[in-house]
């Protein structure tokens, strides 16, 4: 199967995860590293989880895929979001919940996305924007391949003052 390997696999969102996404979207210590500015009720989550049940990644424009390790254990969640079909790109962004991280999940986890992104949606580029704060993710990103293409000047507010936020990108190599 394209979205497993001997370790995780990536699936799609089920009703059962309302309470896991509920509590990451608004764990506001996660929120610094997105553009979550308040706090999401179970209402609006359960409507999101519906509609990727019925919505198909090209009228949504974003995929969400949550990662499991093989014994069931949903360890975090893999988005694919502004899904460009006419450029053949999209953005990524990933979450391992806590207990998980340093352990190889997430390195694993984008390189499955890359297998489906690429070989699957034949999409021709992934990119992502990482605040320079966030070295454990500028790291992983460079593990799996991506390459810095620019910065962003003072791109993120962080109270009073702005921070910088790196792009990089992954091209399809076939």
């Amino acid at each position: 199967m394209l979205l497993n390997n001997s370790e995780i696999s990536l699936r799609a969102v089920e009703p059962e995860d309302l309470d896991m996404l509920y509590g990451w979207e608004n764990s506001t210590g996660l929120w610094y590293h997105g553009n979550t500015l308040a706090p999401y009720s179970k209402l609006v989550i359960r409507q999101y989880i519906n509609d990727s049940l019925d919505m198909d990644i090209y009228q949504s424009r974003q995929l969400r895929l949550m990662i499991d390790l093989l014994d069931d254990i949903t360890i975090g969640t893999l988005d694919l979001y502004e899904i460009d079909a006419h450029n053949r790109r999209a953005g990524v962004g990933i979450l391992i919940d806590e207990p998980f991280r340093q352990k190889g999940y997430a390195k694993q986890a984008l390189e499955l996305m890359h297998d489906y992104a690429f070989n699957f949606l034949y999409l021709h580029q992934l990119y992502a924007y990482i605040a320079i704060s966030n070295e454990r993710s500028i790291d992983l990103f460079q593990k799996t391949g991506y390459t810095e293409v620019g910065v962003l000047k003072e791109w993120l507010q962080r109270g009073d003052r702005f921070e910088d936020v790196r792009l990089f990108q992954i091209f399809n190599e076939k």
